[in-house]
């Protein structure tokens, strides 16, 4: 049973990477409007889209802050996810690193705001 169960999975995710892989311009544009949303908070943003110039399998988008704390940033990235959706996740973490679902910029914006925020100042405000 737990055999039959781990196929299952692994087929799922096979087709989600792939699914990622192939979804480049839904990417793009879900980047494009998160990083207009961070822009807005003040982040600064750096699009790494072009797979032919920067070498990464999937677009990327790395936001950090100006001035005195540019050391802290993230790296976001939109992968595929069950039932045909999409979502945000930081880039390095896998799975692990889900952000939100795309479709609102604002939301995600303002989760990474937090995320950033609290790498700066460790403190629970921002946790």
């Amino acid at each position: 049973m737990f055999h039959r169960i781990r196929r299952v999975v692994g087929r799922w995710q096979a087709v989600l990477r792939w699914r990622t892989l192939l979804g480049d311009e839904t990417a793009v544009r879900n980047l494009e409007l998160l990083a207009l949303a961070l822009k807005e908070k003040g982040w600064r943003c750096v699009e790494l889209y072009e797979k032919q110039e920067y070498g990464f399998p999937v677009p990327l988008l790395w936001v950090y802050a100006s001035g005195m704390a540019e050391d802290v940033g993230m790296v976001v990235t939109v992968r595929a996810t069950p039932g045909g959706t999409w979502a945000y996740f930081e880039a390095g973490k896998g799975r692990a690193g889900f952000l939100s679902p795309c479709g609102d910029a604002k939301t995600a914006a303002e989760r990474v705001d937090r995320l950033l925020k609290y790498r700066m100042f460790p403190n629970p405000e921002w946790a």
